[in-house]
């Protein structure tokens, strides 16, 4: 009892030791090194890790699509370029319906290869690499990686050639000319005269700690689990089993206290069991695989026919079990064994005699948490599932007298299964909507996705009415309980709900779930919210005149989220109305490749950096005043550059976003009328 007690303890310390995600995202390490191919070739090598979920662009990327990988050399004493920037690895190419193109990107690892033939007898290349990378959530600005290389070439080549020599010279004098005006530079990127450049990250982050998104996600996917064990625990499989095991365990044993610690240890068991699979399913996969769930076509695809299967069980076409020799052996197992490994096989009977029912359930929430990007969500959900569906056996072997006032088993547990079939279906259309987007196939757009949810939702309100049957309901005519007309009602109203946004209405409850309001080809409604400025202090003077708080974007051209919130969430009548009356919008492109009058070098993390270009500034801006580095970035500050409210990342939830402006927008009253 204490070893299991002990592996449960540690199961669960295991699934909650979590640490705080910081805004500042390093997913890209690189590691740069030359190589002497020949007395007359160097490489110099970029090799990149890239983290789970997040992948790095290409070479050659189209002018108007995300951030390619591009060599820049500042300084070619005794070396020229031989070709162009070549990379090694696994070039993954997929269409993007945002972008409308097919975009080329690596996962895991990456390496690019820039050759330079050697032209004197000594030589000195320095540059840097430029890259964009991005996961399914938020991009990093461009981001450089520098080198510096000098070494001895052939003794028989000729000395570096004068205009080379004179170049670098020139470059030197530059160098020392922007060191020289390297503080009055800075002060134009920081000047903390106004207040607007000084760092803010201690305040922003207290905010964004109130606001607990992490941990909220973390508890929806254990309450997600929950409520699916709550749900399996009225299904036929395995509400009849409650009140037969506990009274075995009470009546086998003649100790009363003996027969309780049995069924407890049953419970634990149960959860025992459904932990080690969410963990099973972290380890087989890994944690690359599960976040790439959530774009993989291929996966989706999978995912949609998996629900659609498992809501024509549910409807009664067939049965889902496991192999009868499975059960049976593990019975017969339990029977000939005693204590704690008899009471641990009797617990995983139960979930292969139960399969029928809870697998549909468990296929579910494994599919939908595996794809929300969290890489303990398996763990937690099954968590949440095991201890819903082990909580009955252990209250009822405390209390017996329960037992007499549960309900009986009855045919309101087929109308379960059948609703559960009806909410399947429907989330088999989200999974095929990531893939259809992806592939830019067309086949699932916005009003399409609706007209199949209308009739989905139709149906249930209709059979919750009593109005459709089933064949698994019986051929009684019995009238459904006034519980099941309310929810049909419900059901009915929500498709009533949904059937404006066939010519374009936001349908905000569902946005979540839909296709992006621009792949409808039929759309009566236009909202689009432009911004007013795209340079941060010429926005800034306009808010302190008008007195309005500044909603600052941080975004880029290559950003695909960042498209998708002004598509989905922008477009929004409510969310419109408020960027363009009661705040000054501003969107600072972070990959602008516009060059700055003058290049400008500041100190970050101990380093030198040179600002070259406008998207540099802002993206400096973001790090420095902010603490984040990617986007799609939020934050609404005051008149003085303070933050009025938590920042806000990729998240199309139309609701969310909304409350994030009033947040930002009441604290901004608030500070002017004291």
């Amino acid at each position: 009892m204490r070893q299991l007690k002990a592996t449960f303890v540690t199961l669960l310390l295991a699934v909650f030791a979590i640490t705080a995600s910081a805004q500042m995202q390093d997913p890209v390490h690189f590691s740069v090194s030359q190589k002497k191919v020949s007395p007359t070739e160097i490489e110099v090598i970029f090799t990149a890790k890239i983290d789970a979920g997040w992948h790095v662009y290409s070479t050659g990327m189209p002018a108007d699509g995300p951030t390619s990988a591009t060599i820049h050399t500042d300084a070619a004493e005794g070396v020229k370029p031989v070709g162009g920037l070549t990379h090694r690895g696994k070039e993954i190419s997929q269409y993007d319906n945002m972008f409308g193109m097919n975009l080329r990107f690596f996962e895991n690892n990456v390496t690019f290869v820039q050759k330079y033939k050697i032209t004197a007898n000594k030589y000195h290349v320095k540059g840097y690499l430029e890259y964009g990378a991005c996961n399914d959530e938020m991009c990093m600005p461009p981001t450089t990686v520098e080198f510096d290389y000098k070494g001895d070439g052939p003794a028989d080549a000729p000395d570096a050639a004068p205009e080379e020599a004179a170049k670098d010279t020139a470059a030197a004098a530059a160098d020392t000319a922007k060191a020289d005006t390297a503080v009055a530079a800075a002060a134009a990127v920081g000047d903390d005269a106004s207040g607007l450049w000084t760092p803010v990250i201690d305040e922003l982050q207290a905010m964004n700690g109130d606001q607990g998104s992490s941990d909220r996600s973390l508890i929806y996917i254990f309450l997600m689990g929950l409520g699916g064990g709550l749900i399996a625990l009225f299904t036929p499989c395995v509400w009849p089993i409650i009140p037969m095991t506990v009274s075995f365990f009470l009546k086998r044993s003649k100790d009363k206290k003996k027969g309780i610690r049995d069924a407890i240890t049953y419970g634990v068991s149960i959860v025992v069991i459904y932990l080690v699979l969410g963990l099973a399913i972290t380890a087989i996969l890994g944690a690359s695989a599960l976040n790439a769930l959530s774009t993989n076509a291929v996966f989706n695809i999978f995912f949609c026919l998996l629900l659609v299967v498992f809501a024509l069980s549910f409807f009664g076409w067939f049965e889902l079990t496991l192999p009868s020799s499975w059960t049976n052996k593990v019975d017969n197992k339990a029977s000939s064994t005693s204590g704690l490994l008899s009471i641990f096989l009797m617990a995983f009977t139960l979930t292969l005699v139960s399969f029928s029912c809870t697998g549909p359930i468990i296929g579910f929430l494994l599919v939908e948490v595996s794809t929300s990007g969290n890489i303990i969500g398996p763990a937690i959900g099954m968590l949440g599932f095991a201890i819903a569906l082990a909580l009955p056996f252990t209250l009822f072997a405390l209390f017996p007298t329960w037992l007499k006032q549960a309900p009986k088993s009855g045919g309101w547990m087929n109308t379960i299964k059948i609703v559960l079939g009806f909410i399947e279906l429907a989330f088999a259309l989200k999974f095929f909507s990531v893939a259809d987007l992806a592939y830019g196939w067309g086949l699932l757009d916005r009003e399409v996705f609706l007209s199949l949810w209308i009739v989905i939702f139709g149906l249930l309100g209709l059979y919750l009415i009593g109005k459709l049957k089933f064949r698994s309901d019986g051929g009684d005519n019995e009238a459904m309980p006034v519980p099941c007309i309310m929810l049909g009602l419900i059901s009915l109203a929500f498709t009533v709900y949904m059937i404006p946004g066939l010519w374009g209405a936001p349908c905000k409850a569902v946005s979540a779930f839909a296709p992006p309001m621009n792949t409808q080809d039929f759309n009566l409604y236009h909202n689009e919210v432009k911004p007013r400025f795209t340079n941060y202090e010429q926005a800034m003077a306009a808010a302190a005149a008008e007195g309005k708080p500044v909603v600052i974007d941080f975004t880029g051209f290559g950003c695909v989220n960042c498209r998708k919130m002004e598509a989905a969430v922008w477009t929004d009548p409510q969310v419109a109305d408020k960027l363009n009356n009661d705040f000054v919008l501003v969107s600072l492109y972070v990959d602008d490749k516009q060059p700055l009058d003058k290049p400008i070098e500041v100190v970050e993390n101990g380093k030198k950096r040179t600002l070259r270009t406008v998207g540099d500034k802002w993206s400096y801006l973001q790090r420095n005043k902010f603490g984040a580095n990617a986007q799609p970035f939020y934050v609404i500050i005051d008149n003085e550059g303070k933050p009025v409210a938590g920042s806000y990342s990729y998240d199309e939830d139309i609701s969310k976003y909304t409350k994030f402006l009033d947040t930002g927008l009441e604290n901004y009253n608030k500070k002017v009328t004291k």
